[in-house]
């Protein structure tokens, strides 16, 4: 039985997707973010030394890391299901997709948090000026402009196919959910990018998608 440690919020809520649409029977291991630090609990470095989610263990296996993840089960468990032909345009597109999620998708949207907690976060009157300032110069000359070129790349992509990868959904599209769900909710990600919210409303709506919200519990982003 293929064991997932699902934390609260975060990335292992795509390998729940992942496993439900695949079919493939699977326990899960409820873990709550500390309420003030937002950061995983430390019962999770017994199960990986970063003591990070998400995390499996199947048999003897333990894997980590969100493409990681979905790569060993579509390799181990997917009997060809969610990967393009082997050799095919698609399949390049695939791997790309893949690795572009947390590549180059989500450092930006990490940013903008980190950014925007401090800007907002406690501390003296007169030190509140500058790390406002601080940050809104990073954001205004460096993420926002990123993130904007990004946005763009990705809906004009979603103009060749309705998927990322070809016309069916794959690991891909499960591992690009949780960086479009975050721009959705904080990096202004709205129905003025028409084919980038359809296909949040496309996932969302899917059985499978829905089956691993009620397993996987509240989930901020959907």
């Amino acid at each position: 039985m293929i064991v997932v440690h699902h934390l609260n919020n975060s990335r292992s809520q795509r390998v729940l997707w992942l496993l439900e649409e695949l079919g493939v029977p699977y326990e899960i291991r409820h873990h709550q973010r500390n309420a003030q630090t937002m950061l995983a609990p430390p019962e999770l470095l017994q199960v990986h030394p970063l003591g990070k989610s998400p995390v499996i263990q199947d048999g003897d296996a333990t894997v980590a890391e969100t493409g990681a993840i979905v790569e060993y089960l579509l390799e181990r468990h997917g009997q060809g299901r969610l990967l393009p032909a082997a050799g095919s345009a698609e399949a390049l597109r695939y791997r790309y997709w893949l690795h572009f999620a947390e590549g180059s998708a989500m450092p930006p949207l990490l940013l903008t948090l980190i950014f925007d907690r401090v800007a907002n976060a406690p501390m003296p009157f007169f030190v509140k000026p500058i790390a406002r300032g601080i940050a809104a110069k990073v954001m205004d000359t460096l993420v926002r402009p990123n993130l904007k070129r990004q946005l763009d790349f990705m809906e004009a992509e979603l103009g060749r196919s309705a998927w990322f990868a070809g016309d069916e959904l794959t690991g891909a599209d499960i591992m690009m959910s949780f960086p479009l769900e975050a721009a959705a909710q904080r990096a202004g990600l709205d129905a003025s990018r028409p084919r980038l919210h359809a296909f949040l409303q496309r996932i969302h709506a899917r059985p499978a998608y829905q089956r691993a919200l009620q397993r996987g519990g509240p989930y901020a982003f959907a």
